[in-house]
């Protein structure tokens, strides 16, 4: 980041935001890096739960100082997730996008693109890990083959509880 002159503060190049959008961004930002989402998902979502209007991505860009890239990456995120939602502005063929303020929303779209497949990539491994064990004396073997087991059982309940827990949080 810029620094100032003369002074040890880190310049903001988001001059065009309101300081409750800096911070709504900074809010988000954070959590995303909880995610481990890239920063400009945060500072995104940020931006747009703040907006009275959708905005197009050329004026979340511009106001976030965002690379051209970035910016579309980063709404194709948010976008699978359901956290972003594409809105129509009559006369303007651009794509304008609006927040989803539900929180159930969010955390089913995140934990529907995010968890599922790593649930299910994880069922793989642990069945390639049981064909792995040629090759271990016997006692370590038998340790090994009983860890597997246990994670595959944790991958099971897992997966039987993901369904559930999406239908508690559309309840």
């Amino acid at each position: 980041m810029k620094r100032l002159a003369n002074t040890s503060k880190p310049a903001d190049l988001r001059t065009g935001l309101h300081p409750v959008e800096k911070e709504a961004v900074e809010v988000f930002v954070r959590i995303a890096g909880l995610l481990r989402l890239p920063r400009s998902v945060g500072e995104i979502y940020g931006l747009l739960y703040f907006a009275p209007v959708p905005l197009s991505m050329d004026e979340i860009r511009e106001r976030l100082v965002l690379s051209k890239g970035g910016t579309s990456m980063s709404l194709k995120t948010l976008r699978s997730f359901g956290a972003v939602r594409v809105e129509y502005i009559p006369g303007d063929r651009r794509e304008h996008y609006r927040a989803e303020i539900e929180l159930r929303k969010l955390v089913a779209g995140f934990m529907r693109d995010q968890l599922e497949p790593h649930l299910r990539s994880g069922q793989d491994r642990v069945k390639r890990m049981s064909g792995m064990l040629e090759g271990f004396p016997a006692e370590e073997q038998k340790f090994l083959q009983e860890r597997i087991r246990r994670l595959g059982n944790w991958q099971k309940r897992a997966k039987r509880g993901l369904p559930l827990l999406l239908k508690l949080i559309r309840a």
